[in-house]
């Protein structure tokens, strides 16, 4: 249990994501969760609509991956990948090089979605550095994006709502597109086609390799984006020389409704980030993915990719990703995300008449409300709470992104609950700073 003594020490201490210890948030102390269900130490229970910031996709506590861990203990918790390997480690990277399209051959298993993001970084400039071409030693980026927190993956974020305000003059200076305009299951527009023409004319005599989220710009705003978008980008990385970056953090393992949301537009990156779903929400990993011709182009003449953290290729984290994807792919999970987009579709469609709302938008198992202004966490929070639902916005983006394991009944009384809430809520006065979010007001409110 524990004590209000402890949730003060918490408060007086322990810093939250993207808090003040000046004006903290409210922290809610949990006791247990179990499938789609959280519970906290008072008793209530909340229906979960954030599945851990999209990672625990087969809900909480499941007996396959608790029994993964559990077996892999026993065994051996960590050790150390220099030098040494483990099956876990082989069988993971096995998998996904399986489930991932065919020119991606090579394999990075990072700590975390911001390392790996750096690795795919350095993966490009050594590449490029090894070619002789030593000029293209920046990054493209899509405005309105987010890529981690890491000083390489902030420079790479939006430069305007990111944390370029703070710490723009120590992050390298990056060259950045206009975000993508097309809808997603539209035509790339003109402007979208002209501005990514006009891009590569202007920049990519010294582009290392162009970054992006794949289909879903997500920390960033939840923007949903067309699929010819990525296949013009294609295009144009190879015909310039310059390596594809596709971040899939949080759109890989099915949340679009395809595996990767790359395979919307049928195009296959130089470079692939994965992590968040990646063990089921268990425990950290990543991973970043390569093919051949980038690969042999890093490491010829006995030349090594430059990164190699203490707890690289975890074996506790190796298992239960193995096991988790193994559980994904044995699953229904496609007919499972076209279910949890029909009853987003349904049940978050009459938020469009509520106050404050601006648009709707859906894309597999994602249900994005966007606000005219920015909501104030502070007072949704716990109206949520109360409510019985666990779901935390961001900016003007309230949205629900569920395990692929939640019930039916439980979705609709996830979204009926949410919609009740914001129904109570007269406006939405700028909220404080969350991933994704413009820091330039600090305050928490």
């Amino acid at each position: 249990m524990i004590s209000e003594k402890m949730v003060q020490f918490d408060r007086d201490h322990i810093w939250h994501p993207y808090t003040s210890m000046t004006t903290p948030l409210a922290v809610y102390p949990v006791e247990s969760a179990q499938g789609t269900t959280i519970r906290l130490t008072d008793g209530r229970e909340l229906i979960d609509g954030m599945s851990s910031w999209w990672s625990t996709i087969h809900g909480y506590n499941h007996p396959r991956l608790n029994e993964a861990i559990r077996i892999q203990s026993e065994k051996m918790n960590h050790i150390m990948f220099g030098g040494l390997t483990h099956e876990p480690a082989i069988l993971l990277s096995q998998l996904l090089i399986e489930i991932t399209p065919e020119p991606l051959q090579h394999i990075f298993l990072a700590d975390s979605g911001s390392i790996s993001v750096e690795v795919a970084m350095k993966m490009a400039l050594q590449y490029q550095f090894n070619q002789n071409k030593s000029e293209k030693c920046r990054f493209g980026a899509l405005r309105k994006g987010y890529h981690g927190d890491t000083f390489g993956a902030m420079s790479v974020s939006d430069p305007e709502t990111g944390m370029h305000s703070l710490f723009g003059n120590s992050v390298a200076k990056q060259l950045f597109l206009e975000a993508p305009s097309s809808k997603f299951g539209e035509s790339l527009n003109d402007f979208d086609r002209t501005n990514l023409h006009d891009f590569f004319s202007r920049n990519s005599h010294e582009l290392a390799a162009v970054i992006v989220e794949p289909i879903v710009q997500g920390a960033g705003g939840m923007r949903f984006y067309s699929a010819e978008y990525l296949i013009e980008l294609r295009k144009l990385c190879s015909e310039n020389d310059v390596l594809l970056i596709a971040d899939e953090i949080a759109t890989g393992f099915g949340r679009t409704g395809k595996l990767f949301a790359c395979e919307h537009a049928g195009i296959v990156p130089d470079i692939l980030c994965l992590g968040k779903a990646l063990t089921g929400g268990q425990m950290t990993l990543a991973a970043t993915l390569t093919t051949t011709e980038v690969a042999r182009g890093i490491c010829a003449d006995g030349n090594v990719l430059m990164h190699g953290p203490t707890f690289m290729a975890n074996p506790l984290a190796c298992a239960v990703a193995l096991e988790s994807t193994r559980l994904l792919l044995e699953s229904p999970w496609e007919s499972r995300i076209i279910g949890i987009s029909e009853i987003l579709t349904e049940s978050l469609a009459p938020a469009r008449s509520i106050s404050g709302v601006v648009d709707v938008r859906i894309c597999g198992a994602i249900g994005v409300i966007e606000t005219e202004v920015a909501v104030r966490m502070s007072e949704l929070q716990p109206r949520f709470v109360d409510a019985g639902i666990w779901v935390r916005p961001f900016g003007k983006v309230i949205y629900i992104m569920p395990a692929f394991t939640i019930k039916e009944m439980a979705l609709k009384l996830l979204c009926e609950r949410l919609l009740t809430v914001l129904k109570t809520v007269k406006n939405y006065p700028d909220c404080p700073v969350e991933a994704g979010v413009s820091i330039r007001q600090t305050k928490a409110t």
